[in-house]
């Protein structure tokens, strides 16, 4: 049974999830896990710039994956591919981008991590099959694709990397329907989880959204060309303009004779992602339905600031993610804005690491006190969430012990994360979630702040519009997407190890 675990999460786990690998410890095999965030896709149809305008998406998508990047293109008669490890604009050179020719493009960014990273694993998948090309990518992640995996395996079906989505691929190739269209549509009601995807053959781009909407995807058009995007934020980097989401469980076909839209997956609900309010997409775009990521990060902190009644001289963000929230809870509670952290944006993914008699490195790197600002005041500073704990702790310290603060007042823009997400933003386990096995005074100590408090899960869900429509099992551990049985099982297995 261990071995099929160790199977089933390294299948996850070089792609869509954490890194694990066995360790032994005091004689017990352990997990180790590293958490991991998410996939940025776009696609362009009908213009002859489709690559360089596809750099630019990804460009502007680059925080939701840091690790590596692939862009395919189409000339109607060709597919082009070219792909690396690395950021967006260190990969795509003028030189690579012009081996990409073509009117019709996707691309992608992988998630950043600490471990699994390999050239084979970052998409676009490219495929040759008896209909053509297909290059396929992929934001999301795929509960059920350890049993799909293998049951194509057992039918002859030969993986190139341990990607979820490489699973849809081979659905596709294995279908008995005749079109393509027909194929691709077997193969994504076989599958279960979250998926936002871009196909593209050698003449038409094709976008697919999962029937519960867990991640977003945008339509967008620009000067004559039609455009998708994981985020608007995209579009605004080219000058497109967004027209609409991507609907749950649509599928979205464009090619020579413009959109054509079919339903083609059902759900009894709407599941979308709230995490992508808190923390994931960028504040200056709009997601699920046109809302706006700053507004409700300003109405998470005015709501924060309504639940608080705490005394303080200053209200400061963890940038970049707290700046919104602050913003609204200062603007609430009349308690005066600053930075008192500011942050180093030009750190790379490597680094030389130093003695351990530096401590804190890791959070010193990236983050640095202003005395001036906090030296004898009592703050409060605003984060999106607190996972494992040991960075909310260093960061405490350091406002003591760098900035001079009185006081150090935590205050979380989200309610406590208690479980794993199984949808494409993967936390650690259930157990290295503090606020799983912790009360909120005990993390309050273990982080030692003067303070802690977590926006009520009742705040949250007033900041969005149809609270209903959100996924929230992070936060209630109420997980609308069922796992398949044996699955389950290994995900009991996960949390008890």
């Amino acid at each position: 049974m261990y071995s099929k675990l160790m199977r089933y999460i390294t299948l996850r786990s070089c792609d869509k999830g954490f890194s694990a690998y066995p360790a032994i410890r005091s004689g017990k095999k352990r997990l180790i896990y590293t958490p991991r965030e998410e996939c940025g896709i776009f696609g362009v149809y009908g213009h002859p710039e489709a690559a360089n305008l596809t750099y630019l998406g990804l460009y502007a998508l680059q925080h939701r994956g840091q690790e590596g990047a692939g862009i395919c293109s189409s000339d109607g008669k060709h597919v082009y591919f070219e792909k690396a490890l690395g950021l967006v604009a260190d990969i795509f050179t003028e030189k690579r981008l012009k081996r990409l020719p073509g009117f019709i493009a996707i691309g992608h960014n992988r998630y950043s991590t600490a471990g699994g990273s390999f050239l084979k694993n970052v998409q676009p998948i490219v495929a040759n099959f008896s209909l053509g090309t297909i290059s396929l990518a992929h934001n999301g992640n795929l509960i059920n694709a350890y049993e799909l995996r293998e049951e194509l395996e057992r039918e002859g079906a030969i993986f190139q990397s341990s990607s979820d989505s490489e699973v849809i691929i081979h659905l596709i190739a294995h279908s008995k329907n005749n079109s393509l269209h027909e194929r691709i549509i077997s193969a994504v009601q076989k599958v279960s989880g979250a998926f936002s995807l871009l196909l593209m053959t050698e003449k038409e781009l094709i976008a697919i959204r999962d029937p519960y909407g867990v991640r977003p995807l945008s339509l967008g058009i620009f000067d004559g060309a039609y455009v998708v995007a994981s985020e608007t934020c995209a579009f605004d980097l080219i000058g497109a303009r967004y027209v609409r989401d991507i609907e749950p469980g649509e599928m979205l076909v464009i090619n020579e004779h413009g959109l054509s839209s079919q339903k083609v997956l059902f759900s009894p609900r709407r599941s979308f992602c709230i995490f992508e309010f808190i923390y994931f997409s960028r504040p200056d775009s709009l997601i699920f339905g046109a809302q706006s990521v700053d507004k409700v990060r300003k109405a998470l902190g005015r709501q924060l600031a309504k639940e608080s009644d705490t005394e303080a001289d200053i209200v400061i963000p963890v940038p970049d993610s707290g700046v919104q929230a602050a913003l609204g809870f200062a603007e609430a509670s009349g308690i005066p804005f600053d930075f008192g952290l500011v942050r180093n944006h030009y750190v790379g993914r490597t680094f030389i690491e130093p003695k351990q008699s530096i401590r804190h490195f890791g959070v010193k790197i990236k983050l640095n006190p202003i005395r001036g600002v906090l030296e004898g005041k009592r703050v409060i500073v605003i984060d999106d969430s607190i996972v494992r704990g040991t960075t909310s702790k260093k960061i405490v310290k350091m406002l003591f012990e760098g900035g001079g603060a009185k006081e150090v007042h935590m205050k979380i823009s989200s309610p406590p994360t208690i479980g794993p997400c199984f949808y494409g933003i993967d936390t650690p386990t259930r157990q290295e979630l503090i606020a799983s096995t912790h009360l909120v005074e005990e993390i309050r100590k273990y982080i030692t702040a003067t303070s802690l408090q977590y926006l009520s899960l009742e705040g949250l869900l007033s900041t969005v519009e149809n609270p209903q429509d959100y996924c929230i099992a992070c936060f209630d551990r109420k997980y609308p997407i069922s796992f398949p049985r044996e699955e389950t099982e290994q995900l009991e297995i996960i949390f008890t190890v």
